[in-house]
Order: C-alpha cells, then structure tokens, then sequence
C-alpha cells in the first residue's frame, strides 16, 4: 500500500517543531511535550490560516454543525445558540447564524471551528503532508478565543496534539498525564478529580504562547489556556495514532482463528459457572499463547493497518467539472500525476496489472505495469508519454485513470 512516495524532509512536520524530525520521532513523539518558539522555528503559520479567513469560514461558507461548536468556561453550548435555519431554500436548521455567534464570541465564549482539513484548502493540503510525514492520520481544528476568556477546563486529549499559534497570545498551562497513552474510551471525564488533582500541581510547562510559536503535547497530557489582551486564534492538530494495540488486533485475531481454539465447550456445560470454565479458560490461555508464538504475517498487518489509515483519512479532492472537461481536450504534452493521498495496492501477473483503490479494482493490461509504478512513486508526467507506453496508448491509460479520480492534471 502507498500513497504519492515516501516523505524525504518531511516537510508539514518539520515546521512544527523546533528540532530536527528525527530527533522528534526518536526522542520526543508519544514521550514528552516540546515548546517550539517561533525564532526557532523556519515559518509562521499564519499562511494556513487567519482572523480574516476564520470571519470568512463563519460569513460566507454556510457551515453546519458539527463543523462549528462554541464554549464557555469549560461548558459547551448548546448548538441551537449559535446556529439557526438557513432561510427560504435552504431550510437546515444547522446553519451557522453570524448574529449569534457574535453574541456568544462578544459575552466571552470561544470559538471552535471543527474539520479544517476538510473545508479550508490551506489547511487540507498541510494535513495531507503531515499524514505522509508521520504515518498516521490528522485532523485539524481551530480556537477563536475572545481576551481573558477560557473555552475549556483542564483536560487531556485522547490524541497527540500539534497546537499552533496563528493571532494573539494565550496562556497554557500544561501537566503530565494521570494516564499515559489514552485510548479513544478513555476520556479525561473518566479521571475528573484526578485530572484536577494533577492540575493544580507545578506544571511541566507555563508559557504564553505567541504568533508563529508552536507546542507539542502527547495523549494524555493535561493542558488548559486562557486568553491574554486580546482575540486570539490557534490550530489544533489532532493526531490520533496507530498504536501496538492495532498491531495486536489483528494478531489476537488471528491467533483466534487456530484449529485448537475450533474445538466446542463441553455437552452440558453452564457458561454461567465460572467453575466449570476453569478447564476451557486455561486451554484456551495455552492455544493462544501457543498461536502468536507463531511467526506473524508481515503483509497481512500492513494490509489491514492501512485500511484502517485509509478509511480515516481522505485522498485530494478532484473537481468534477474540470476534469471533464481536461478529458475532453486531453493532449500528449498535459502533466498528470498521481491524486495526492490516494492509497492503493497493486497486483502485477503476465495477464493485467489490477489496481485496488479503496472501494473497486481497475483492471489494466500488463504492459501499464511500468506506467503505474512511476506515477505512484509521485512523479508527474506528460498525459503522452507514460512509461514504457507509446503515445497512443499512454494517452488512452491517462484518460482511463484520470476518469477513475486515480490521477489529476497538473495545474
């Protein structure tokens, strides 16, 4: 499985920390915190996103719910104080309403602009890096805070968090977790008084973070921010992690499907009695430890691992109408490339080349073989002269793969 090729500086990665990446992956990632001021950092953040552009997403986007949601002092409101119908042929009831929302962010709540790498172009392309640098998913919030207000009460994230600093200054205060490592059913609601306990001991890290300035925070780690002087706004990167726990879901699965553990429960037995399970429990303990000292398939775990990555992230958008209309004036000297983000497998036997997208197989004849592997590995080319195929043929694959959504001219 691959997407457009391997990341090389990793790129979206790198400026977000104020180390280098390798360090970050060796030393830091899923281990501690790491305050990164914006003089050590190459760029601010400020081309991802802006005051301007949040008025913009509010104003002229038409958002729904769950793509806003508004707090104040740590409750979060209900959607019907911020939203409203749309009006006469547009009757959803979940609409955004710039009048209550400005009453709301003018009384002091904060702001949440929910999915960014899913509306805001900026935003979706960084989030698409940053998937290929890391190797696992992202999703990408953003917090308009009003001066001195506070959204949320002290918490964790089930998630590693990138926080980003776009306008303004706020306050964080962060501790290290009561629970390393949450998983997803593992909310800091669970641990409310040991989270407040934690909170009001020295924090690992005070800062006011700045414009261009940048803070990395594990799962788990307790953090909460106030507002200073003014509006601000930051980015939250959530990046929920592929974990051990996924690599064992699908050992335990297989393990589970050995021929000893086929064998039924004893005729008569009460499954209530915890007695009489003592025997199949201590079988069934040895016919699994027997199973996944097996040696594992290395290709089946990478094969449903990425699914799951792939059913949690997106590939590129294509544009419909654009892409009929290239189709129809296609020309030799046209660059296509592969749809950033497109995760694929692919079968090559003397018969075909079969392409396996996410919900169909393209079938292919064999000799596009060579034309395939170069336009996966992320390399563009021109629409008639694809690897290994003449002019014609190159032009007729091209056009097949561009109508699949598997490839996108390059503008």
């Amino acid at each position: 499985m691959t997407t457009e090729g391997e990341p090389s500086d990793r790129p979206a990665l790198s400026r977000c920390i104020a180390v280098p990446a390798d360090r970050f992956a060796a030393e830091i990632w899923g281990r501690r915190a790491l305050l990164s001021p914006a003089e050590d950092l190459s760029r601010g953040f400020d081309d991802l996103l802006t005051a301007d552009a949040v008025d913009e997403l509010l104003a002229d986007r038409a958002l729904r719910t769950p793509f806003i949601r508004m707090a104040k002092e740590g409750v979060v409101l209900p959607p019907s104080a911020y939203t409203a119908p749309g009006g006469f042929g547009a009757e959803v009831a979940d609409q955004v309403s710039t009048d209550r929302v400005l009453a709301e962010f003018a009384a002091g709540a904060t702001i949440v602009l929910q999915g960014l790498h899913r509306t805001w172009k900026p935003l979706r392309d960084f989030s698409r890096q940053l998937i290929l640098d890391l190797g696992h998913p992202v999703q990408i919030n953003a917090y308009i805070t009003p001066a001195q207000s506070r959204g949320f009460d002290p918490h964790y994230d089930v998630h590693d968090v990138f926080v980003l600093q776009i306008s303004g200054e706020k306050r964080w205060v962060v501790h290290e977790p009561v629970r390393e490592h949450p998983f997803a059913d593992e909310p800091w609601s669970q641990r409310a008084a040991a989270v407040a306990a934690r909170a009001a001991e020295t924090p690992a890290i005070e800062t006011v973070l700045r414009p261009g300035d940048a803070l990395y925070l594990p799962s788990g780690w307790i953090h909460s921010a106030v507002a200073q002087g003014g509006t601000t706004v930051h980015i939250t990167v959530g990046m929920p992690a592929l974990t051990l726990a996924d690599v064992g879901r699908d050992l335990m699965e297989t393990a589970l499907r050995s021929d000893p553990l086929r064998e039924p429960l004893p005729v008569g037995v009460d499954v209530r009695d915890p007695a009489q399970l003592a025997d199949a429990i201590r079988r069934a303990a040895d016919a699994l430890v027997a199973a996944l000292a097996e040696p594992a398939d290395p290709g089946r775990a990478a094969e449903v691992l990425g699914r799951r990555l792939t059913r949690m992230t997106r590939p590129e958008p294509v544009r419909p109408l654009a892409t009929v209309d290239a189709l129809a004036a296609l020309h030799p000297d046209a660059t296509v490339r592969w749809r950033h983000g497109l995760r694929t497998e692919v079968e090559s036997t003397a018969a075909e080349v079969a392409l396996r997208l996410p919900d169909r197989v393209l079938h292919l004849p064999p000799q596009t073989a060579a034309a395939i592997d170069a336009l996966r590995s992320g390399r563009a080319a021109e629409a008639g002269a694809l690897a290994e195929l003449d002019e014609h043929d190159s032009l007729v694959v091209a056009r097949r793969l561009l109508r699949e959504g598997v490839l996108v001219v390059d503008a």
